[in-house]
């Protein structure tokens, strides 16, 4: 006990704790630099590169492919199907969905499964700058960022983003490669079932294809192809470039 209240002992307990802080800042203060400085930056400049690419690499044993476009050359009929099936709301909330977060919550709780409810936005954080995998604690550090996101870019410059880095098949990164790849065509001639069956397959791109469907997503891309009909004036004006 009276070793515990010694001075000397406690001092040395104290300036290994502030030394351990000092080298925990020292980590964190590059990638805390490299967010903020992301946040700013991609709001102007094309991403092009992104922590998930640099995996896929590893993995293949050779560098995948990734072509985006300015929004104003992705079919608008890519833009419709990409939102319904992964974003309904992405044009009305803040960057997270907070009914579908408080049901994935819920399933949670439940279950002890950990679903989806990522929004656009998330992704689009996650991508950028965090990792694939990871569970609770990602989530946990992508709903700040998606806030900061939606706060500081337009929502057009959001789904431009997403449409440039997300992944769409095995190696393939970005609206522009998907569509060349799949069909043949540059991303501004998609027609509405091949957009839809992009879109179809984002959940799982390397498990399911755009290219070479199965009955599955084929039934997956017809439901959105038709729910994507339905999006109001103004939620078509909001995926619009200015």
């Amino acid at each position: 006990m009276l070793d515990a209240l010694n001075p000397r002992r406690t001092g040395r307990a104290a300036l290994a704790g502030r030394r351990i802080l000092r080298v925990i800042a020292w980590l964190l203060a590059p990638v805390l630099l490299y967010w903020v400085a992301g946040l700013f930056l991609y709001r102007f400049l094309a991403p092009t590169v992104t922590p998930l690419m640099l995996i896929r690499s590893l993995e293949r044993g050779e560098m995948i492919w990734q072509q985006g476009s300015p929004l104003d050359e992705v079919a608008e009929s890519l833009r419709a199907a990409v939102v319904v099936a992964e974003d309904s709301n992405f044009c009305l909330h803040p960057g997270i969905d907070l009914h579908a977060a408080k049901d994935a919550l819920e399933d949670y709780v439940a279950s002890g499964r950990l679903r989806g409810a990522s929004t656009i936005t998330m992704q689009v954080a996650r991508n950028l700058f965090l990792w694939p995998g990871g569970g609770a604690p990602r989530k946990a550090l992508e709903i700040p960022l998606a806030l900061a996101l939606d706060a500081l870019w337009p929502k057009w410059r959001i789904l431009e983003a997403y449409l440039r880095i997300a992944e769409m098949g095995p190696g393939i990164f970005g609206a522009e490669a998907a569509a060349r790849s799949h069909f043949g065509v540059p991303a501004a001639r998609l027609d509405p079932a091949q957009a839809a069956l992009i879109a179809a397959v984002l959940p799982s791109p390397n498990r399911w294809s755009a290219g070479n469907p199965s009955a599955y997503v084929r039934e997956r891309a017809r439901a959105i192809q038709v729910e994507s009909t339905r999006l109001s004036a103004a939620q078509r004006a909001c995926l619009a470039p200015p």
